[in-house]
């Protein structure tokens, strides 16, 4: 069983690891739980919720207002932008950063995942978890298993025919690919309905059932089928393309534990395997806070405003212990990616 994420956050599988692994990362999770870093911040989730539903609101009566026009299709990018925020809202939820209280959690979960998005809480919570307990371990990790991407020379060399071709060329690729995750992901989320059991299956389906509905019955109200199908074309390209845009610097390019090498304790495992963006406000907002992926990943349920000031503490603690602790630009962030990306597909080109 995938071990939850917010269970990390409390050390306890950090001292699984033993002694040494464990004494790492212990004065670390003492000076942030002395500042109160991992307490709720209730009025700051209540105002960020707030506010996203009031704006995706206003999103929709405008679509209403400007009617039947190709002008709507305005409003498609402001909308994709809403559609991300949205998704950080669920993504803090499933961690346990909004609140402590599970159902309330599932309940905010499910509102921003299966009913606004049309992705499943469920899906997303069990997948994402498993990448926390290894970020980028070849064997244990699903966000670097081999499909459409491959990450390691050894995923390469077994690619052939289109699978090849999509390989030597993945790093060109990546950002035009990311324009279809807003509908993998929906597909996905159907997918695994097989998976849940029968009340969980018949609660999150009727969810995305909804979303769909919803969605279809606004655009073809408001608009001419033609018009309808390019804004949702539109739509849910750039809340792809915005999502590759956020999750892409997290750990693309950076270490790989050798599944047959020494075993990391907590600390180390989180913090060589991730990246953090270098930025101000506006960062934190248009990567929701996942530019601080080194602190998320080491405090999974620490709430989002908390991690920009824990990362001093964890720098400093880094630095102590002679632990390389990476951050870059945006700009490089992606530059390192998808070099990282180019060079898997190297051994590809030069057959």
């Amino acid at each position: 069983m995938p071990q939850p994420a917010a269970a990390v956050a409390d050390g306890t599988e950090a001292r699984t690891d033993g002694p040494s692994a464990g004494s790492e990362f212990a004065p670390l999770l003492r000076a942030v739980k002395d500042q109160g870093l991992l307490g709720r911040r209730y009025a700051w989730y209540a105002r960020a919720i707030a506010v996203n539903a009031l704006a995706l609101a206003g999103v929709v009566t405008g679509l209403v207002l400007i009617g039947d026009s190709w002008w709507a299709l305005l409003l498609a990018p402001p909308l994709a932008v809403l559609f991300a925020r949205t998704a950080f809202i669920g993504h803090d939820a499933g961690h346990a950063q909004i609140t402590g209280d599970k159902s309330v959690g599932r309940l905010i979960g499910l509102v921003h995942g299966n009913l606004l998005l049309g992705l499943s809480y469920s899906w997303w919570n069990t997948k994402h978890n498993r990448h926390h307990a290894n970020p980028n371990h070849i064997d244990k990790d699903p966000d670097v298993a081999a499909d459409v991407l491959v990450f390691t020379g050894e995923q390469a060399g077994d690619r052939k025919g289109w699978r090849g071709w999509l390989t030597r060329n993945q790093a060109w690729l990546f950002f035009p690919l990311t324009l279809l995750e807003g509908v993998a992901l929906k597909v996905h989320s159907f997918q695994d309905l097989r998976r849940q059991p029968p009340r969980e299956r018949a609660l999150e389906g009727a969810l995305l059932v909804a979303h769909v509905a919803a969605y279809t019955t606004l655009l073809l109200t408001v608009l001419s089928p033609g018009k309808a199908l390019a804004f949702a074309a539109l739509h849910q390209a750039l809340f792809g393309l915005h999502l590759g845009l956020s999750f892409a610097p997290n750990h693309k390019g950076m270490e790989m534990p050798d599944p047959d090498g020494e075993r990391w304790g907590h600390l180390r495992r989180q913090v060589l395997t991730s990246r953090n963006i270098r930025g101000g406000a506006l960062t934190d907002w248009f990567l929701g806070g996942l530019n601080y992926q080194i602190e998320h990943h080491l405090f999974p349920s620490m709430p989002r405003p908390h991690l920009r000031l824990a990362q001093p503490l964890v720098r400093a603690h880094c630095r102590e212990l002679g632990i390389a602790y990476a951050e870059t630009g945006l700009v490089d962030s992606y530059r390192q990616a998808l070099r990282h990306l180019h060079e898997v597909g190297e051994p590809l080109r030069a057959q």
